[in-house]
């Protein structure tokens, strides 16, 4: 299998004025605010794969798998590009290995797929392919290696991160912190693109990279949030960082050195917000609960980013999605 390298290109970026923004110094027990000009670099990111931005693994060395869609759907031969089968919309197939092809089961019998690699893709508007229990946006992206089953969602970013907010974040939590969360897993998304390259795709749909649930676990408030941070990252040196968070510190955030041995600059101990809140994750960057009790007092996205992560800037992801 031969997997794409370098998939993120780098153009120019330029600056303008977004707002004026008030600063927090929760340094102190008392919160004070202060007029504070913030930038945001328009940063041109254009992905070498013009029509999809991200591959989700979905599921990895499995013996058996089953794939659908919700309107008329084609399995292409991922080596040719040639059409192997057209699926009814609503129907499940179950999909195994056979030696070191696939075999589909039709109808209560099986056929043998001649390839090791198969696209599930529509050319219906607003389709959604289906497998573990969901569905999701964008294309299914089957390999047969060594005889087990990976299976990987390939869509575009901004589809992506519609389904990672709501399954990070509680969809009844306040519309700020849910912008502050869809802004932080899309600079983590960008930042650890090809992370998995050796898997063949970008990241897990696990909290071990970003929990991600597809359409089925869109809600109207995430998507609002969502679509009004549309491709904002952050960056620390002109570059988009990767932006840690976690459920709740317990009270007081970590440095990533004193967890993975690792210094992050832009990454520093601070009060968290969430004092009284069961610790829960690793305790580095934004705590979402944290998030949202800001967000309840009152500040935005960028207040809270700004506070949880130091000396950054903001920019917008530019591609042709």
């Amino acid at each position: 299998m031969k997997f794409m390298k370098n998939r993120l290109l780098w153009g120019g970026f330029l600056v303008f004025n977004l707002s004026m923004f008030q600063k927090i110094d929760f340094s102190a027990t008392i919160l004070y605010r202060m007029r504070k000009l913030i930038f945001i670099f328009l940063i041109f990111l254009i992905f070498q794969n013009p029509s999809h931005a991200i591959r989700i693994g979905l599921q990895n060395g499995v013996k058996s798998t089953y794939i659908g869609s919700s309107k008329t759907a084609q399995i292409i031969d991922g080596q040719t590009g040639k059409p192997l089968f057209t699926m009814k919309p609503l129907t499940a197939y179950t999909i195994k290995p056979y030696k070191n092809v696939f075999s589909i089961r039709i109808n209560n019998k099986n056929y043998k797929l001649n390839t090791n690699y198969i696209i599930v893709t529509s050319k219906e508007e607003k389709n959604f392919v289906a497998t573990k229990h969901r569905w999701y946006r964008g294309e299914l992206i089957v390999y047969n290696v060594n005889k087990k089953i990976t299976v990987i969602n390939r869509l575009p970013l901004e589809e992506y991160i519609l389904g990672v907010v709501p399954s990070e974040m509680p969809s009844r939590w306040n519309l700020e912190a849910h912008k502050a969360q869809a802004i932080a897993a899309r600079s983590y998304a960008v930042a650890n693109m090809g992370k998995r390259l050796s898997k063949g795709y970008d990241l897990k749909d696990t909290p071990e990279d970003q929990a991600y649930g597809g359409a089925s676990a869109e809600k109207p408030n995430t998507t609002r949030a969502v679509l009004q941070t549309k491709g904002i990252v952050m960056t620390y040196n002109n570059k988009v960082i990767s932006a840690y968070y976690h459920a709740a510190s317990g009270g007081q955030t970590k440095n990533a050195k004193d967890v993975w041995m690792k210094d992050l600059p832009y990454i520093h101990s601070v009060y968290g917000y969430d004092s009284g809140i069961k610790k829960s994750g690793h305790g580095v960057g934004m705590s979402q609960h944290g998030a949202n009790n800001l967000a309840k007092k009152g500040y935005s996205s960028y207040q809270i980013l700004n506070y949880f992560y130091k000396n950054i800037h903001f920019a917008v992801i530019k591609s042709p999605l």
